[in-house]
């Protein structure tokens, strides 16, 4: 499983190396970290226990194609807006995500067989995308480069390609999923553990600070759209239960720190 998610990305940096080679841009290469909160099909839809209890971290790498500056003859490329004011990015990242039912269902004074059903479910996800944004930074990227202790604020959009491995138990017992005596009844026969592929949509924004001349610190905000419903292994009939129609999210406040390569 791990040479078919690393293929991918070594196949996207070796085309930025080529494209590097081939047009004389210079690149950057970095690491992020940071939690995430992650919106599925567990707890209560818009309730903030479910927003911040379902939560995880994430750890990546991360490749800039630097548009602005040539490492060939160590100067800047021909001044022009698209150079001054994008960037490509290139990334592998892996995020871990555990998951229980929280709100009113869930509530203590409620001891119905459903809310003890529901209080005993948990679960996980492991995700890894593989993918590319193009960074926007309204300031001009020579002006920053040349400014050690400024900021470079930007906002990105991008797609990634992502493969999930979710797993799911019940503290009651075994069968969750199929048995009527650990499962809700929305529950039955709506989890796939199988793990799978998804497309995703990613948007960020955020800002670098220029800690010297070859690094700078990074802070961003990531939204991440899957285009499925199973990257947390669950999956209600939407037609009965259109509480749990939309497709899984997460949210991932992210810190890096990005080296230029000369």
């Amino acid at each position: 499983m791990t040479k078919y998610i690393i293929l991918p990305f070594l196949v996207l940096f070796g085309f930025t190396n080529i494209a590097i080679a081939q047009l004389g841009f210079s690149h950057e290469i970095g690491v992020i970290a940071g939690p995430v909160a992650f919106q599925s099909d567990y707890g209560q839809s818009g309730n903030a226990a479910t927003t911040f209890g379902n939560t995880g971290y994430g750890i990546g790498i991360v490749h800039y194609l630097n548009f602005a500056y040539q490492a060939e003859c160590n100067c800047y490329t021909p001044e022009t807006y698209f150079n001054d004011h994008f960037k490509l990015r290139t990334e592998l990242s892996y995020n871990k995500v555990n998951f229980k039912n929280y709100g009113k269902w869930v509530d203590p004074s409620s001891t119905s067989l459903f809310a003890n059903q529901l209080r005993a479910m948990r679960g996980s996800t492991a995700i890894t995308n593989i993918g590319m944004q193009l960074e926007f930074f309204p300031y001009s990227i020579r002006d920053f480069s040349a400014t050690p202790g400024s900021f470079a604020p930007f906002i990105s959009l991008g797609g990634q390609f992502s493969f999930y491995n979710p797993k799911a138990y019940s503290e009651m017992g075994p069968g969750l999923g199929q048995l009527t005596t650990v499962t809700p009844t929305k529950y039955i026969d709506a989890f796939d553990l199988k793990g799978g592929t998804t497309l995703s949509v990613v948007t960020s924004m955020g800002t670098r600070y220029k800690l010297s001349p070859l690094s700078d610190l990074m802070v961003d905000l990531r939204f991440q759209y899957y285009f499925s419903n199973w990257v947390d292994g669950l999956s209600p009939n939407p037609d009965l239960h259109p509480e749990n129609k939309s497709n899984d999210w997460n949210v991932w406040l992210n810190f890096g720190y990005i080296y230029y390569i000369q």
